[in-house]
């Protein structure tokens, strides 16, 4: 753009509340080494149930030998504290892990296939023509149980395979999912190759395209440009957010590719924007002690590193005598 050339409004960021999904449960903890035991799950989640989260992604009802660290779906899910106003989610694969979530009493399916044919047939082991008739299926059975669907659809903002993943196909996987019934779908940039400007132009166009859905949009870290895709998609007016604690998560076939953005981090940026977000930092810092205890490692999180930008440090021990010399050096002329 050329110095005269008149400047490209900013759109307004939404005045609504800013909802929070935490995915550490089942994203965060997929991606673990360790096995973090079943009470100690529970009462984590228990506590996250407190932090004014509008969603919490718990487990996954994945076959056990696939995801080892979330062998205990079922007991998890049935023995949480539900707390009023919170939705329990999982990843529901198919229709016979939609079984088994029913029986767990989730409130929420969450179905995951991939824009990219190639990234789905590596993660899934399906075309996307095979995941589009098995999900199909799993949302008219959560739809006969009176149960909410929603969509996440990877690499909406990229493929680490194939690259670039045309917007038009990715309107078109939304649109078909809405065409079933679901309540929502998750735009997710699985790899963290989602730029600012593509995701003001996708998440608006999603937006405008289907203005009935619930929209949510998920990124990595993976590149440093969490915050500010974050900061984009809420001027397309996106006003959920899928995050996880502490920063975990990642994608197995996507080499480099680091954790989801840190719900801390994202709490933060909302606070310093003044919009709506009815979480306390103090009260996520603890969960994130409670994870970091529960892993054995630091977390990645760059607010849990450094702390929020408001909060003060103390001053140097010596701080006093040094401003007694300097105040003295001046007087001194």
């Amino acid at each position: 753009m050329s110095p005269t050339s008149p400047a490209t409004p900013i759109p307004p960021l939404p005045t609504a509340r800013i909802h929070l999904h935490e995915v550490a449960p089942r994203d965060g903890l997929q991606m673990e080494s360790v096995f973090v035991p079943t009470d100690d799950k529970v009462a984590w989640i228990d506590q996250l149930s407190t932090l004014g989260y509008s969603k919490i992604e718990v487990t996954s009802f994945v076959s056990p030998a696939a995801i080892p660290a979330l062998r205990d779906a079922e007991e998890v899910m049935r023995r949480i504290a539900r707390v009023p106003g919170v939705v329990y989610t999982a990843l529901v694969p198919n229709v016979r892990g939609g079984e088994r979530a029913i029986d767990a009493r989730v409130n929420e399916f969450n179905l995951v296939m991939s824009a990219s044919a190639t990234h789905n047939l590596a993660n899934l082991r399906m075309t996307q023509a095979q995941s589009f008739g098995t999900l199909s299926q799993t949302t008219r059975l959560a739809q006969q149980a009176g149960l909410a669907v929603n969509v996440s659809l990877s690499c909406a903002f990229g493929c680490p395979m194939e690259g670039d993943v045309p917007a038009a196909a990715v309107a078109d996987w939304v649109a078909r999912f809405a065409g079933l019934g679901v309540q929502g779908v998750t735009l997710c940039d699985t790899t963290g190759m989602a730029d600012p400007g593509q995701v003001l132009a996708l998440c608006s166009a999603i937006a405008q395209q289907q203005p009935e859905l619930a929209l949510t949009a998920h990124f990595h870290d993976t590149r440093g440009l969490g915050g500010a895709n974050v900061f984009a998609a809420l001027q397309a007016g996106i006003t959920r957010f899928d995050a996880s604690l502490g920063g975990i998560g990642g994608c197995p076939y996507a080499p480099g590719a680091s954790g989801n953005v840190a719900t801390e981090d994202v709490v933060h940026l909302l606070q310093c924007l003044g919009l709506c977000c009815e979480m306390p930092l103090d009260d996520l810092a603890a969960a994130a002690q409670t994870l970091q205890a529960l892993l054995g490692h630091g977390l990645p999180s760059a607010v849990g590193r450094a702390g929020p930008r408001w909060r003060h440090h103390p001053l140097p021990p010596d701080f006093q005598q040094t401003r007694e010399r300097a105040l003295a050096r001046e007087a001194a002329g």
